[in-house]
């Protein structure tokens, strides 16, 4: 099962283009395209896009810029390069610049849709089969595997990541949440304690994973009673 994505292809060759997008479509991703770096600025929905399949050759910006200064400004981003340059320096400057996968010209469509399932299950991991219930009452954390009881920064931390967009905080809501005054290591001793007591349930170590350099993320779902 492939999880659909937003994706937007950035290909000066209108045809190849077209094509790719329509093929991905037919996927159930939703697909948009843009012939250059500098029409993807003009994109308001690139603000919501969960991968780039890019070309290397574009007029303006070339993609190993583009894909350089995106892996900077936005650290979760996928990128496919997808290009006709092939040899192994040309692939180790393609990932030095950010590449999740580089793939080369031609490229047949179930090879590109191969990438791209495989690519998202890090942008968008399906959840795990456990059913969690937070109640808040109890401060208990329960499952199909048992129960756990939470500590009341415990309790706080697992509501506001449950609550949060995308389940995810950054590092001073959750240091706010828990009035620690800039106390990162002791937020993270926290986290790590509810880390622990998911995975007594069944969770595996990535179900509060760290969001680099923004905060953290709760992956799988929590039903609040």
């Amino acid at each position: 099962m492939v999880t659909p994505l937003h994706i937007i292809v950035i290909e000066d060759h209108d045809a190849l283009r077209d094509m790719t997008v329509a093929a991905l479509r037919t996927h159930g991703h939703q697909v948009q395209g843009a012939s250059c770096a500098e029409s993807l600025v003009e994109m308001a929905a690139f603000s919501t896009a969960d991968l780039l399949v890019l070309d290397i050759n574009l007029p303006g910006e070339d993609g190993l810029s583009l894909a350089s200064r995106l892996r900077r400004s936005h650290p979760h981003l996928g990128i496919i390069l997808l290009t006709g340059r092939s040899s192994l320096d040309q692939k180790v400057q393609g990932y030095d610049s950010g590449a999740d996968i580089y793939l080369t010209k031609p490229t047949s469509m179930e090879a590109l849709r191969a990438a791209i399932g495989a690519l998202s299950r890090r942008l968008k991991p399906l959840p795990l089969q456990a059913h969690w219930r937070l109640d808040l009452q109890q401060r208990k954390l329960v499952s199909d595997a048992g129960a756990v009881v939470l500590s009341e920064p415990e309790v706080k931390l697992l509501y506001a990541l449950a609550c949060a967009p995308e389940r995810k905080l950054e590092h001073w809501q959750l240091m706010e949440l828990l009035a620690l005054q800039d106390q990162k290591n002791a937020l993270e001793a926290h986290i790590a304690r509810l880390r622990k007591k998911l995975m007594q349930l069944g969770a595996d170590a990535g179900v509060v994973k760290v969001v680099r350099q923004v905060g953290y993320q709760l992956r799988d779902p929590v039903r609040v009673v």
